[in-house]
């Protein structure tokens, strides 16, 4: 819990003074569509070989590791704090599924899933930001909550059918850099498309045994009010 908290406090420093000089703060809301990228899209890992209970050697062979496209959603707050410039809170997640397949193994079907509290600056260079109109700019800090799930058999009749599941959950710093639009008048709700790229940016060293990056476009639909 503690590494956890800790992972709370940047995002949050980067909107805590615009929110303080902040006036007339936006609220959105969002659908999200996300896709894999990198080794999260796609990563094949070597073969190798154990003994097993009998000392008997066995050999495994490569695995390749893929993840579909997930979805999601999002709620956030902006809040400008002159012409160009504002903070944003945003709370989101989603959740993709995977697969992994081996020669002559049986298929290990994959879940992730990721909760993100984070912090962004919003760049308009139109000068439109306290009407949150027009194109605009994202970049920021999450802290991501996330789980890895992995179930053997057919999961048609639902991912947890037989209890048979093996779950790695981490907590995680990840980055997001991406460009947006919002279409509409000044006043009211305003419809708002917004493409974002987002990387983890800590404890994702397969060779120490932690997860691998989750790298992914993230597509956003919505609304802003």
């Amino acid at each position: 819990m503690r590494r956890a908290a800790s992972l709370l406090i940047l995002p949050l420093i980067l909107v805590s003074g615009s929110a303080l000089q902040a006036q007339s703060p936006h609220m959105g809301f969002s659908l999200n569509l996300t896709v894999p990228t990198g080794g999260f899209a796609s990563t094949t890992y070597p073969a190798y070989s154990y003994l097993d209970y009998q000392n008997n050697l066995q050999m495994v062979p490569p695995q390749k590791e893929t993840y579909d496209l997930g979805v999601g959603g999002s709620f956030t707050v902006s809040f400008p704090t002159n012409r160009n410039l504002g903070g944003r809170l945003n709370l989101g997640g989603s959740s993709e599924n995977g697969t992994n397949r081996a020669a002559g193994e049986a298929t290990i079907n994959l879940r992730h899933s990721i909760f993100s509290i984070g912090g962004d600056l919003q760049i308009f260079p139109q000068g439109t930001a306290f009407r949150h109109r027009g194109l605009y700019f994202v970049a920021g800090l999450a802290a991501d909550f996330e789980q890895f799930d992995r179930s053997f058999g057919d999961i048609s009749s639902g991912y947890y059918y037989n209890n048979n599941v093996d779950t790695t959950r981490k907590s995680r710093m990840g980055g997001n850099v991406g460009i947006g639009h919002s279409f509409g008048r000044d006043a009211g709700m305003r419809f708002t498309m917004e493409a974002t790229y987002h990387a983890t940016l800590t404890a994702h060293d397969v060779n120490a045994g932690e997860p691998p990056s989750t790298d992914f476009v993230k597509m956003a639909f919505g609304f802003v009010f």
